[in-house]
């Protein structure tokens, strides 16, 4: 994913505060080759587990007590830059068109049904850990283009530099409008280079 790991690799959370779904959805993962998932039932927990490890897929429950769904997807918009891509799996039984407006605007990016599927939800899985792993591919490539042009901004720059200190330096050993030329030769030696004349007759 991020550092170019492979999507079996990808670091999961699954958060339900029903064991038995916590438990099926992480043996079903787990199934499928995924080797970094971690489940919680214990929405408080989330926080915490998201400073230990970035994640790059979260599932989440959206009626749970202490924190409830919209609640931790709120704490995640204060913990997840915005130009990360997080994606948030919502877990639901509720499927009206106001909770998936209501989870939606909280930054989800799709949903599963309860009772769950399991090869649905595999892959959706699948897809979004795809997006995710293009955006970051991209996250990369932008960066290392602005990491190019940042570099030849400042070749640019340097090479003007020593262009305008080249002109100044010229304009320096340059004549000044009213000098002389130099040749070189003293008085003395002009008188001897330039022979007698003649002198006219009376």
């Amino acid at each position: 994913m991020e550092d170019g790991r492979p999507l079996d690799e990808a670091r999961i959370l699954v958060v339900d505060d029903e064991p038995p779904n916590a438990r099926l959805l992480h043996r079903a993962l787990e199934r499928a080759g995924y080797v970094n998932v971690v489940a919680t039932i214990d929405s408080r927990r989330v926080a915490g587990l998201l400073t230990e490890f970035k994640r790059d897929l979260i599932l989440l429950d959206l009626l749970m007590p202490h924190l409830d769904g919209f609640e931790v997807m709120d704490q995640l918009g204060q913990l997840v830059p915005s130009s990360t891509y997080l994606p948030v799996l919502v877990l639901t039984a509720d499927v009206t068109t106001e909770i998936k407006q209501k989870a939606l605007a909280r930054g989800a990016k799709d949903f599963l049904t309860k009772p769950f599927d399991l090869e649905e939800v595999l892959l959706r899985i699948h897809n979004m850990l795809e997006a995710r792993r293009l955006h970051l591919q991209l996250r990369k490539q932008n960066e290392e283009l602005e990491e190019r042009v940042r570099i030849r901004i400042l070749e640019l720059e340097r090479a003007l530099a020593a262009e305008r200190l080249r002109k100044h330096r010229r304009g320096k050993d340059a004549p000044r409008p009213g000098d002389q030329p130099d040749s070189g030769l003293t008085h003395r030696d002009h008188h001897r280079l330039v022979p007698d004349l003649p002198s006219r007759p009376g």
